[in-house]
């Protein structure tokens, strides 16, 4: 009641009248004031789309033809994102009608099932020239109307440039013609009943189709009066086949699968049907014709049996039989396949069997051969230790002048070292050697040597070297030794007594070593690897391995060498560490790189 009191326009009041909308004075020309602004904002929005328009213009062409592109790219992007979502391959292409497809689907099918989460059943076909048009037939809701659209689809896939769902050794060709007849085409406007729109079909078919032309045929010849329809059916059929026509054809009619049975060019087929669950399988199977299953499928629907053994007593005993003997027969085929299929996978596994025991046995022969050859060496290094031994107490007998005391002792060092080699003999033996390198392991750590043998003065070698040198002095469990201009300390454990004099480093005595023995040492030193991997060993036949890595790394003058242990409890890579500061000519040591591997890899710097 109080819209007069106030100034403004009223610009629309309720249904109710009891509010109104007012738009007060004051507001009016900021209002105007606004709306003042945003035209000049459209204004200025048309001035710079004409201006951008105008530079644009001279370029429409190459637009044009970059829009294209894209709209090219985007097509053959999408092609592949929907080939990869349903798991589509590329197949061989050939020149001219072809068609071996294995393991085919129903795209749209594929997804509605896996939706239900539940299994699609894929396709084989197999069509030459030979046979080129196949008449499937089988029992109602059996597949023989998807089986149809699959072929129709996939091979439509294949025309349009889309990769089609089979697998990738499939082979496929492309036709001039795709003439489909599927689903009723019945029409009140054009006077069509459903057996009449499916004979203008026919009619289509028989005058546009040639050797490049495949027909999808769905329920051929029915819609009328069997007889009649079946004869039909097969004089085009006929037709087709004199045309070189590639197809499939679904039916009913018996006359049709003894027609394609006796014909060249035609094949049947059939989908399986289990009997004794009463289902069907949706597996195509080429090669025999199927059976409707009519009698099976009426008592599985509950029908009366006096009626469905009335109906049998209509068509008579020889039509029941015949459809007996064509399950009768799909049932051998079967199981007749399963045992072949059985029979492929054992022969296939006993090539693999033959395959892996022909590789083991050649692998064995090359260890053999390894194995003698290691066992020569052997037999050969003890030979020259021998002969060295020998050498040595003749030198000594010589060098005492004949004093019994001095040739005693001579002979007794003589006895001792035959003993020592006799045992190595025996250790080395071709069965131990085998067992050794079965397990990959080194040989285990000599026993300790007694230290009462080594006293000050005494000519030692050190283990797994040929320097002899002096005991300067012994401190415990250790003992100084020159090695010529080197002196050095290491444990007494290490150390061998032997007759040899040692190198003073002014005179040295002629020396004879064989070209094998140069060639073999030459050889070892181009074989070393700074690194060594002791992940899985024993602590002693790890430090076992780690002492002859450090001296062979010393002796060829390596400067930097990796010591792979692992990171586990800690306990290896201890008392590696502990060792490593017992060596001489060892600078220092340290974790390596996080990157390359951390604490779990002593670096060594020589």
């Amino acid at each position: 009641m109080n819209k007069r009191r106030i100034p403004g326009i009223v610009h629309d009041e309720s249904a109710s009248g009891k509010t109104v909308f007012i738009e007060p004075s004051e507001v009016v020309e900021a209002n105007n004031k606004i709306r003042g602004l945003q035209l000049d904002e459209r204004r200025e929005e048309n001035r710079i789309l004409i201006a951008l328009t105008d530079q644009i213009r001279p370029y429409v062409d190459e637009l044009l033809a970059s829009y294209a592109v894209l709209g090219l790219f985007d097509f053959i992007v999408a092609k592949a994102r929907y080939a990869m979502s349903v798991g589509a391959a590329m197949p061989t292409v050939v020149s001219g009608p072809a068609m071996e497809w294995w393991r085919a689907r129903h795209p749209v099918l594929e997804e509605s099932l896996k939706r239900q989460d539940k299994p699609v059943v894929p396709l084989d076909i197999e069509l030459d020239s030979d046979r080129r048009l196949l008449v499937v037939s089988g029992p109602n809701a059996g597949g023989k109307s998807v089986t149809l659209k699959t072929v129709a689809i996939i091979q439509y896939m294949a025309q349009c440039g889309v990769l089609p769902t089979l697998e990738s050794n499939s082979r496929m060709g492309l036709f001039e013609n795709i003439f489909i007849d599927i689903g009723d085409d019945q029409s009140i406007e054009d006077d069509l009943s459903t057996y009449s729109s499916h004979l203008r079909n026919m009619k289509f078919f028989y005058q546009r189709g040639n050797s490049d032309t495949l027909i999808l045929i769905d329920e051929f010849g029915a819609g009328t009066e069997p007889q009649i329809g079946g004869a039909i059916a097969q004089a085009l059929l006929r037709q087709f086949n004199a045309k070189g026509m590639w197809g499939v054809i679904t039916t009913h009619f018996r006359n049709l699968k003894q027609f394609a049975d006796d014909t060249p060019g035609l094949v049947n087929g059939s989908m399986l049907y289990d009997r004794h669950l009463m289902k069907p399988l949706f597996k195509l199977s080429i090669g025999n014709p199927g059976s409707s299953f009519a009698v099976e499928i009426a008592r599985k629907t509950g029908l009366p049996e006096e009626i469905i053994a009335d109906a049998e007593e209509i068509v008579g005993s020889d039509y029941i039989n015949s459809d007996k003997y064509l399950l009768d027969i799909n049932r051998d085929k079967r199981y007749w396949e399963n045992k072949r299929l059985a029979i492929r996978q054992k022969e296939k596994k006993l090539e693999q069997l033959i395959e892996k025991y022909e590789t083991d046995a050649e692998t064995l022969r090359t260890s053999r051969r390894e194995i003698i050859n290691e066992a020569k060496e052997e037999a050969k290094r003890i030979i020259d230790g021998s002969n060295a031994a020998v050498e040595r107490t003749i030198h000594e007998i010589k060098r005492a002048q004949a004093e019994k005391e001095k040739t005693r002792e001579a002979r007794q060092q003589l006895v001792e070292s035959r003993r020592s080699l006799e045992t190595k003999d025996h250790e080395s033996s071709l069965r131990t050697i085998a067992g050794k390198r079965k397990k990959k392991k080194t040989p285990a750590a000599a026993a300790p040597k007694p230290a009462e043998a080594i006293t000050v003065g005494t000519n030692v070698i050190l283990d797994g070297g040929n320097t002899v040198g002096t005991v300067e002095s012994i401190n415990g469990k250790e003992a100084t030794v020159i090695f010529g201009n080197i002196k050095t300390t290491v444990k007494l454990n290490r150390l061998t007594p032997t007759l040899r004099r040692a190198d003073s480093g002014v005179t040295r005595a002629a020396s004879f070593i064989s070209v094998a023995s140069n060639a073999a040492e030459r050889e070892r030193q181009l074989n070393f690897k700074p690194e060594i991997d002791l992940r899985g060993q024993r602590v002693d036949e790890a430090l076992q391995n780690v002492t002859y890595f450090i001296d062979d790394a010393i002796r060829f003058g390596s400067a930097r060498v990796r010591i792979l242990h692992g990171t586990g409890t800690g306990a290896l890579r201890q008392y590696i560490r502990n060792y490593l500061d017992t060596v001489q000519g060892i600078r220092g040591y340290h974790d390596e790189d996080v990157r390359l591997g951390g604490a779990g890899i002593t670096v060594v710097e020589l």
